[in-house]
């Protein structure tokens, strides 16, 4: 990536062209009542004197408090913490072999979407940064209707089942008596969940990976989960999973990045992505899938249906069919992003559903769930939930219906109305549900094919770095270490013994409990795609900040930020105050943020110019602060000629990721490749 200027996607929008009918626009305008009644006081209530009662008759006081008490509605029970933006998606080539849907049907296709990203456990008002499970619902708003496609952040769920969910939910999220914690897991409760129901584990270790503390939802893998199936003109079905992979690749925080950063700016990923999107820097994603052939539903190891199993792509391929580039912000965050409604029983013809018992009931649950938090059956009228295309049915009524259907006739069959509106044969567009048999006696049980809960979660842990399993040694330790169960905290080290017992060991001691007695089940199998060390990395778009101070050398500062600009790095220019700061020939710069309004966990990397001050000693002792905590967690620092004071090198010294200017015509260039990197695991 260059960091050239990414071409407009807005133009020919089908979505926001739609939008623009309902986007109203006060500024410049008298201010009125809803009813249109112009105000002349909205200030003060009306009143019997200037220090009398306030009068019953003040409808103005009345419509105006009324209506901001009644501003809130229901929350999502889960995923109520969220952002997102609009865009488009386009599809690289037919995949009119396996699926009749339109939007894949030929190379180049676009269509508009609209993609909300979210944590699971916190309330609306929590913090991005939270250790969570993430989800991404994208809405694209096809000719054929709406179609939306749910994915979380890892490639399995925690359960097997939906009968379980409001369980693992009930345990995830904070306990009844006190209320707490807030967006964490770390809790007698959930742990008390998964040690009791083992299948849970494997998205938990995930989770406790760095895939659980993302840098960026423009940097979050996704899976679908869920098992769903294609089906082509011909009628043939083909077992489908979903993935979504970022461009710019797969990075996280380090734990204490992301608890500190959560108490500086708790919407830091809110903010990435809008800041992104406004200075050009698109969010990018492929749309990838894995397919498996009706016939080869056994062929596997692990059942094709089980949502708590991923399909190793070393083994089920990912084959890229689109790009989705997330170019325009939301103009209000809550009619868009709060009120848009998604669900998995969303799909158009081509798409349809598998035997997965956790997606059967995603089914029903989603829908009921927007009926109560969006109050109304007509939630779809909403513009943000509203298809491109044309809908007519006989639905009626119920509360704020938008349409005015101006029919005598609301049902089906007629002869009224020439039996219309009239259905569509499958062969005109209609859409038909795949063909599948069912077979068998109404039981509660879940298939054996499913039992098997550690193999999985082995694999995973055998196909991470030294690095990445220090991580997860040390997130499992701190959660744990906030169970105060004693039987808990040993209750879970004796289920970890089975993906390995040297991690369970470590985590045993390191939370009080003694050391389980059996052992891992036997597999060496690893699989480089689970790593986030075999993913890309790009300098663009992330953020360096300048320490810098007057009197710098203009020239190779000037060269430097240059540089930066060309592979499009975010710079924010940091010093003691605002305003400007001036080099030794005049040059001045505009700063962003000072020592006190910005915070080293919040950049990606330091380019340490130093300078002089009024206050030298503060100057000098803020810059030291930044410069120890980017290096105590990997992060790259550049150093100008003038700022090589401020960093003491010495042969014990390991300074792996500081590239320094001094004699080195190459630095802009070679600071570049180190942001690049953007964490040194080999600096001591």
């Amino acid at each position: 990536m260059d960091g050239k200027s990414p071409k407009d996607h807005r133009e020919k929008n089908l979505k926001n062209e739609q939008l623009d009918e309902f986007r109203v626009q006060n500024t410049g305008k008298p201010l009125t009542t809803n009813q249109s009644k112009k105000l002349s006081n909205d200030q003060e209530q009306l009143k019997a004197g200037d220090r009398g009662p306030s009068l019953r008759q003040d409808f103005e006081f009345f419509e105006k408090m009324t209506h901001f008490v009644h501003e809130p509605i229901p929350e999502r029970k889960v995923h109520a913490r969220g952002y997102g933006a609009h865009g488009e998606f386009e599809c690289y080539q037919s995949m009119k072999q396996f699926t009749k849907a339109g939007f894949l049907q030929e190379a180049g296709k676009k269509t508009s979407v609209f993609v909300r990203f979210s944590t699971v456990q916190g309330s609306r008002g929590s913090k991005d940064t939270a250790r969570d499970l993430r989800c991404k619902g994208v809405k694209f708003y096809t000719e054929e209707g709406n179609y939306d496609l749910t994915t979380i952040a890892m490639p399995v769920l925690v359960n097997q089942d939906a009968m379980k969910f409001p369980d693992v939910m009930h345990a995830y999220q904070p306990e009844p008596r006190t209320g707490m914690p807030t967006a964490a897991g770390a809790h007698d409760n959930f742990w008390d969940y998964v040690a009791n129901n083992q299948e849970s584990f494997h998205m938990v270790l995930w989770i406790m990976s760095d895939r659980g503390i993302l840098r960026s939802y423009r940097m979050m893998e996704s899976w679908s989960i869920n098992t769903y199936l294609f089906v082509n003109e011909q009628g043939v079905a083909t077992f489908v999973r979903f993935t979504w992979k970022p461009v710019l690749g797969v990075h996280s925080l380090l734990q204490d990045e992301a608890q500190k950063i959560g108490g500086i700016d708790p919407d830091f990923h809110r903010r990435d992505l809008r800041e992104a999107i406004d200075r050009g820097a698109y969010a990018e994603y492929e749309l990838g899938v894995q397919l498996i052939a009706m016939e080869d539903e056994f062929k596997f190891d692990f059942d094709v249906l089980d949502p708590s199993k991923f399909w190793p792509e070393e083994l089920v391929p990912v084959q890229p069919i689109g790009k989705m580039t997330l170019n325009r912000n939301v103009d209000n965050e809550f009619a868009e992003l709060e009120q848009v409604a998604f669900n998995p029983a969303n799909v158009v013809p081509g798409i349809d559903f598998s035997n997965d018992p956790v997606l059967q009931g995603r089914l029903i649950a989603y829908q009921s769930a927007q009926y109560h938090r969006l109050g109304s059956a007509n939630f779809q009228d909403l513009p943000i939930n509203r298809p491109i295309c044309p809908f007519h049915n006989n639905t009626r009524q119920g509360f704020m219906r938008y349409r005015i259907d101006v029919d005598q006739v609301n049902y089906h069959e007629n002869s009224l109305a020439d039996n219309t509106p009239y259905t569509t044969p499958p062969e005109e567009g209609g859409y038909e549900s795949y063909p599948k048999k069912i077979d068998g006696h109404a039981i509660r049980a879940r298939s054996k094919s499913f039992d098997d809960f550690f193999t999985q979660p082995r694999i995973f842990w055998n196909s991470l770095t030294p690095v990445e399993k220090q991580h997860t040694i040390e997130a499992l330790s701190y959660q744990l270490g906030k169970v105060k169960s004693e039987s808990v905290r040993q209750q879970n080290v004796d289920m970890i013994v089975n993906v390995d017992q040297e991690l369970a060991m470590i985590v045993a001691d390191n939370i009080g409990v003694d050391r389980p007695s059996g052992t891992n089940v036997s597999t060496s199998t690893s699989y480089p795609s689970l790593s986030q060390a075999n993913t890309p990395s790009y300098a663009y778009s992330l953020k360096v900040g300048v320490l810098i101070g007057n009197g710098f050398n203009s020239n190779e500062v000037t060269n430097v930020l240059n540089t930066l600009e060309k592979y499009g790095v975010f710079v924010d220019i940091v010093s003691e105050k605002l305003g400007t700061v001036t080099g030794t020939d005049g040059t001045k710069l505009k700063v962003d943020d000072t020592f006190l309004t910005t915070s080293p966990y919040l950049l990606d990397s330091l380019y340490v110019v130093g300078g002089s001050s009024n206050n030298q000693a503060k100057f000098n002792s803020d810059v030291m602060n930044f410069i120890q905590v980017a290096y105590k967690h990997y992060k790259p620092i550049g150093i100008a000629s003038t700022g090589q004071s401020l960093l003491q090198t010495s042969e014990e010294n390991n300074l792996a990721g500081v590239v320094f200017a001094t004699n080195n015509q190459n630095f802009g260039e070679e600071f570049v490749s180190a942001i690049a990197q953007q964490r040194f695991w080999n600096r001591k």
